[in-house]
């Protein structure tokens, strides 16, 4: 048995580091095909699925924690049609639960870390959790100045005008109200009203939308707001961003003063104390929700008081003091009609399965994943086989399994290729851990040189989370890739920086090509140029090297400042430098993982060739310093060891970054101040031989005055 299909009670801790390596790159290629290229190729279902996997191995093997995992990651593609809004206060994603297990753990996790004993009251809110677009509106004055989708968390669209046109969305607030206020929740369209919309479109000759989620999306997106305007759009608020001033101390009381002061909230939202009446509010509103009238997809719960979301913070991806619990997928039997290869950016070859038409959920699907090749040897799928597919959501689903019994006769066993697609016909490999476990996904090697790949690196460098240059999105890398004219033609990264020079002496002009023009042409050259200069952060992570995603990259550009010192330790690293090696994982969250595969990156010829032509191109700006936050120890590297009596260890983390600190994992000569409790052991001796600071845990919180 693989580890893949091993239960993760069972894997040893090679396996599970095999696991957490598949999982990260399997997660990370449908991130970037469902925001980067917004074509996904797995269900809600299913993505769930391989989250909840993910997590349930770092729970039982902490230590393997990957810098990169995907319980770090957030994302949604801002469109290229809508102005860009940098939201004050990010709007994070929310871990999910599928169980009433998975939320008596959630509780459990929120006492462990606040160091709650069971008998003290966890009261927490729960509600529907509608199945619709995030908007964030803020208010200055009280009047409605900005709203704006959430994106990718940290920059959404700019959608003010059409959010005006919704009646359920006050322009001006009521009563005396904060100077700042920013208004979050979801829009949204009733079964009714989606139905009687669908029906004026198709008899316009229209698209007809699959679902109201899709139509309530696509109607706030409109560039015409008396589009938006006609279509019957409503708002439920149930959160709120930056307020230069808080009314309330509870989640529920806060809810509240939203309905005072103009907004709609659900009615269905409710405060428990007691876990198993939370539990039971669920399954009723999961049995009630056909009647509901609108689209929901779970419940979410949020640990109430405010003081204490405060102390629980986030991590990358989401907040630690909710989640979400999701409803059971929806299911449908359909006929296997071809198994397709699709190669990613990383060489993984993943199958998706070619269907006849089905509907699901009252969405029609015909693909769906089928992961890797052991998953169809496992299920044993063929062509012509009847097969149960799965899906939670507007997206493709994933095969369940076969119906063997009516398999027509004659069928083979589908043999998945052995070399890549490409015309390099390069041998695919299943990757090993330094414990000799194989991994499942089959990848081409040929890095760079298999065009599939270096295709895929060129999207990923300029998309949303890369150097995000505007009119050049993944059609365009295709055409461009595929020139002949060597003065068209984009191969590498430094080609799109050197378009324009080899432009100015070509006889072959891109004005005068299909599809281009003068006005269009110009503007992709000012939109490269606005690019020469670029944060530290977003250069690492659009060289696209494996386990270094958004979170990584952060993480090294705060660490080393500029690229020169990137680049210093990466070459050390190439070359198996110990001490860059021990440096690097020391810096929280950044494991071996992390070092291995940023030494493997530069240890290539190609490679650091490929990035100097690229750096030389640019202007790379330093990672910015610390917000000041008025805290001494900002900027500082911090590490705590031994027992913390007053605060968890997560907790002290997200303490001392939200106080603009560095908190590491190992003491180094990087380390400025050790927080030692009883039992320090190892690090407290390392602190003491390199003549770092130790103090307290009481001193620690003299130090940043927050002494009670």
């Amino acid at each position: 048995m693989v580890a893949e299909n091993r239960p993760v009670e069972k894997l040893t801790e090679d396996e599970a580091r095999a696991e957490l390596d598949r999982l990260a790159a399997e997660i990370a290629e449908h991130d970037r095909r469902y925001h980067g290229e917004d074509a996904p190729a797995i269900s809600d279902a299913a993505y769930d699925e391989l989250r909840k996997r993910n997590s349930a191995i770092e729970e039982r093997f902490p230590k393997l924690v990957l810098a990169d995992s995907p319980s770090k990651r957030i994302g949604a593609p801002v469109s290229e049609k809508f102005e860009k809004v940098r939201h004050a206060v990010p709007m994070l994603s929310l871990d999910n639960a599928f169980s009433d297990e998975d939320v008596r753990e959630f509780a459990a996790r929120v006492r462990r870390f606040l160091k709650m004993e069971a008998d003290v009251e966890l009261a927490l809110t729960a509600e529907p959790k509608i199945d619709g677009l995030s908007l964030s509106l803020r208010y200055e004055k009280g009047r409605l100045v900005t709203a704006a989708t959430r994106g990718d968390g940290r920059v959404g669209e700019n959608v003010t005008v059409n959010a005006r046109t919704i009646d359920t969305i006050p322009t001006e607030l009521k009563g005396d109200v904060p100077d700042v206020v920013e208004v979050r929740g979801e829009v949204y369209m009733r079964h009714e009203e989606f139905a009687a919309l669908n029906a004026r479109q198709a008899e316009a000759g229209k698209t007809v939308f699959a679902n109201p989620r899709n139509a309530a999306a696509g109607s706030l997106r409109q560039l015409d707001s008396s589009i938006t305007a006609a279509r019957p759009l409503a708002f439920f608020a149930y959160a709120w961003g930056e307020l230069s001033e808080r009314p309330r101390d509870t989640q529920g009381a806060m809810v509240g003063w939203l309905a005072e002061i103009g907004f709609s909230t659900n009615p269905l939202m409710e405060r428990f104390t007691d876990l198993d009446a939370l539990i039971a509010h669920y399954h009723r509103i999961e049995e009630d929700r056909a009647g509901l009238g609108y689209d929901i997809d779970g419940v979410v719960y949020k640990v109430d008081g405010l003081r204490l979301q405060e102390r629980l913070g986030f991590v990358s991806r989401s907040p630690r003091w909710a989640i979400a619990h999701k409803f059971p997928a929806e299911k449908a039997v359909t006929e296997l009609l071809a198994i397709d290869i699709q190669v990613g950016r990383t060489g993984a070859h993943t199958p998706v399965a070619r269907l006849t038409p089905v509907t699901v959920g009252g969405v029609v699907v015909t693909n769906a994943t089928l992961h890797n090749p052991d998953e169809i040897a496992r299920l044993d799928v063929r062509l012509g086989d009847s097969v149960e597919v799965q899906r939670a959501g507007d997206v493709i689903p994933q095969i369940l399994r076969a119906f063997p019994e009516r398999r027509p006769k004659d069928t083979e066993p589908y043999e998945f290729p052995s070399q890549c697609l490409c015309e390099l016909k390069t041998p695919l490999v299943r990757e090993t851990t330094a414990g000799g476990v194989e991994g499942v996904v089959r990848r081409c090697t040929g890095e760079f040189a298999c065009p599939y790949q270096r295709r895929e690196h060129l999207k990923h460098l300029v998309g949303r989370k890369g150097f995000d240059i505007d009119g050049l999105g993944d059609k365009q890398i295709d055409w461009f890739y595929e020139r002949e004219d060597e003065n068209l033609r984009i191969r590498e990264p430094a080609d799109i920086f050197t378009l324009q020079k080899r432009q100015d002496r070509a006889l072959t002009k891109l004005k005068n090509c299909d599809g281009w023009g003068e006005t269009s042409v110009r503007n992709l050259f000012d939109a490269i140029e606005a690019r020469r200069t670029v944060p530290l952060d977003r250069v690492i992570y659009s060289l696209g090297i494996r386990h270094v995603g958004e979170t990584t990259s952060r993480t090294l550009a705060r660490a080393y400042g500029s690229w020169a010192s990137f680049e210093i330790v990466a070459a050390r690293l190439a070359k198996g430098d110990e001490d860059a090696k021990l440096e690097m994982e020391a810096l929280d969250d950044i494991g071996g993982a992390v070092t291995q595969a940023v030494a493997r990156y530069f240890s290539q010829d190609e490679n650091c060739a490929m990035v100097d032509r690229l750096i030389g191109e640019l202007t790379v700006e330093e990672a910015e310093a610390p917000a000041a936050n008025g805290s001494p120890v900002t900027g500082k590297t911090i590490v705590f060891t031994g027992s913390l009596e007053r605060m968890s260890r997560d907790e002290a983390k997200a303490m001392a970054d939200r106080l603009g600190a560095k908190a590491a994992g190992s003491v180094s000569k990087k380390t400025d101040l050790v927080v030692a409790g009883p039992g320090a052991g190892s690090k407290l001796k390392k602190a003491e031989e390199l003549g770092i600071e130790v103090i307290t845990e009481d001193e620690w919180f003299d130090r940043v005055g927050e002494s009670e």
